[in-house]
């Protein structure tokens, strides 16, 4: 597979090169995606943890060790000049006394505000990971999402298993919201984003009931509304799900719940930077 890099650097091994010829590495490879903001890498700790979980639980270990991972991020920022952009971990060649590791900026699409205010289109899509837990790149899984969300229009497809639960988006977590309560699928059946976990820790502060159960496709009409959550959308309201409609952006528990995680991102950045 290629790595698509942008800008001027990337790092590897901790060591600077120029953005320019194409590399290409061998799978199997565990990745994890920062957003940086205001210069500051959006709860980067927690990325990093959950990325050498990851790579645990595939029967290996990432070699460079978090301090180090760190200081690649702040470097590959000043280097790049760069104050709001996703920034990619990439880690391969396990067996290798000297593991591949690469850090470098990506191609980052953020939602309008127009877009938060509309809602997005989803689809269902009938597929699953095979090791949920794991942020592994499959990219042949990507470009099939990819055209089956272009064909059809759409932001995000639910992945929905074989038992016809829904799980997750292709690349987000999935919340549904009856009342007061908010539903999402059990964490061992998905990928715990780093944003889903927040968003957790967001509905305690609120006193806002959050319930991990099988969500059937069959039963998504009785929701009062939905949202997907990501490292680039934040909480994105979801208007409509194949053909049905939900009033998610006009929903209170959605608005309560977005405004907590976009203070709590800003209470996070303001930290970081007093701290440089």
């Amino acid at each position: 597979m290629k790595i698509d890099m942008i800008k001027n650097y990337y790092l590897y091994n901790g060591e600077l090169f120029d953005v320019g010829k194409t590399i290409n590495i061998e799978p199997p490879v565990i990745y994890e995606v920062i957003r940086i903001i205001d210069g500051v890498a959006l709860y980067e700790m927690e990325h990093i943890k959950r990325m050498k979980k990851s790579t645990k639980l595939i029967g290996y270990d990432i070699k460079r060790d978090m301090e180090k991972i760190s200081d690649d991020i702040k470097r590959l920022i000043e280097k790049n000049n760069v104050s709001n952009l996703n920034i990619k971990l990439l880690c391969n060649n396990f067996d290798s006394e000297e593991q591949d590791f690469y850090t470098y900026f990506i191609k980052s699409n953020y939602p309008s505000k127009e877009i938060y205010e509309r809602g997005i289109h989803t689809i269902l899509y009938n597929s699953e990971r095979d090791n949920p837990n794991v942020k592994i790149i499959k990219d042949n899984f990507r470009k099939v999402i990819n055209e089956k969300l272009k064909k059809e229009d759409a932001f995000e497809a639910l992945l929905v298993n074989e038992e016809g639960y829904i799980t997750e988006g292709s690349r987000s977590n999935i919340f549904f919201v009856k009342d007061n309560k908010v539903y999402t699928a059990l964490g061992k059946k998905v990928l715990l984003g780093i944003t889903r976990m927040k968003i957790m820790e967001v509905c305690k502060r609120f006193n806002i009931e959050v319930i991990e159960t099988d969500i059937h496709e069959n039963n998504i009409d009785k929701y009062d509304g939905a949202f997907m959550t990501g490292t680039s959308v934040n909480v994105l309201p979801i208007a409509t799900i194949d053909s049905r409609k939900y009033n998610s952006v006009n929903n209170n528990i959605i608005r309560k719940i977005s405004e907590g995680y976009l203070d709590d991102m800003k209470n996070y950045i303001m930290s970081r930077k007093s701290d440089m």
